[in-house]
């Protein structure tokens, strides 16, 4: 793993430059293939905590959109992610990541001093 073990989920106190790619980590699959990936976001579903991970290619580039979303939680101050086997439970996760999604464009498009009126 890489950059992860500085970030705690928690954006307002972290040193990483997350909005640009900063905070990494590094995934091994199944089939012992290692995969980058950015890490977008952690996030509450369903009483759950859940972290969102973008795969990058060699050049740290995503090229096709698609998104990793694994069980996070932590154990002795380190990562842990596994696998959300359930389709229920998936999709509790995937309507929690869309919900930040649709936050996120509504930070974007509304100033926090707007949202505040």
């Amino acid at each position: 793993m890489s950059d992860f073990e500085t970030c705690g989920g928690n954006c307002s106190s972290c040193s990483e430059d997350c909005e640009n790619g900063g905070a990494t980590i590094t995934l091994t699959l199944d089939n012992d293939e290692t995969i980058e990936c950015s890490i977008l976001t952690v996030f509450e579903a369903a009483g759950n905590n859940y972290i969102a991970l973008l795969p990058l290619n060699e050049e740290g580039v995503n090229e096709d959109g698609e998104v990793f979303i694994y069980r996070f939680h932590e154990e002795n101050g380190l990562p842990v992610l596994e696998n959300i086997e359930s389709d229920e439970e998936y999709e509790a996760a995937s309507d929690g990541f869309d919900e930040w999604i649709d936050s996120m464009e509504y930070d974007e498009l509304v100033p926090a001093d707007e949202d505040e009126e």
